[in-house]
């Protein structure tokens, strides 16, 4: 069998172990695929397929999950930096840039409420996140952000489109949980300014209550 001629539980079997953090038992797979899948078999086919490939399908203890080829392991290194959580006030910033953009610094303190300390759009700009847009066509000609082709890879966007709505919120409970941010932590340098933040503005609020982290991780032949 090729990989053109799976068929759509084998795909859908192959997707759930490619996306799963951690291995995964055949009775946590059966749970995930129709009830009428013969789980085990097409483990048995998937394993099949991917026994040439530079990576494997392995059985452990009754865990599945994907690895690398044995006969390459020596010849790989992954170099991984420590997992970040983002500061509230760079949350804020990034969600803002990402539901208002293109919007300028101004823009950014206005809707927030606070004036913006140097260092949480550098923190965006370190990583990749951001980037700087054209410049408004209005007294001063302040510049615009807006956010990068790494932002949409890194929360797995393919458009701006498919960033989280109202209704997808809601739907979470993100919403009902969600603090104001005026009442929000404030970060070292932010003062307050006087403003008030529209409904609109309710879904980057909370969508900065999501688990914003960063983690670089390389992966390479040594």
């Amino acid at each position: 069998m090729t990989m053109s001629e799976l068929s759509p539980d084998l795909r859908l079997l192959e997707a759930i172990l490619f996306a799963s953090a951690e291995p995964m038992t055949t009775d946590m797979l059966v749970k995930q695929l129709p009830p009428d899948v013969n789980v085990l078999e097409l483990l048995c086919d998937l394993k099949a397929i991917y026994a040439p490939r530079g990576v494997t399908l392995v059985e452990t203890e009754g865990y599945w999950s994907f690895r690398t080829a044995p006969d390459l392991a020596g010849r790989m290194k992954i170099t991984r930096a420590p997992r970040r959580k983002l500061p509230r006030a760079a949350s804020e910033v990034l969600a803002i840039i990402a539901y208002h953009q293109p919007v300028t610094r101004a823009e950014i303190e206005s809707i927030r409420g606070v004036e913006t300390s140097k260092g949480t759009l550098d923190i965006l700009l370190e990583l990749g996140w951001v980037r700087p847009g054209q410049r408004r066509e209005t007294p001063g000609r302040p510049l615009t952000w807006r956010t990068t082709q790494d932002f949409l890879s890194h929360f797995n966007l393919e458009t701006l489109n498919d960033l989280p709505g109202l209704d997808e919120l809601k739907a979470s409970g993100l919403l009902d949980a969600r603090p104001v941010l005026s009442n929000l932590p404030r970060e070292p340098g932010d003062a307050t300014i006087d403003d008030t933040r529209s409904d609109e503005d309710e879904v980057f609020a909370a969508w900065t209550e999501m688990d914003i982290s960063a983690e670089d991780v390389k992966v390479g032949a040594s």
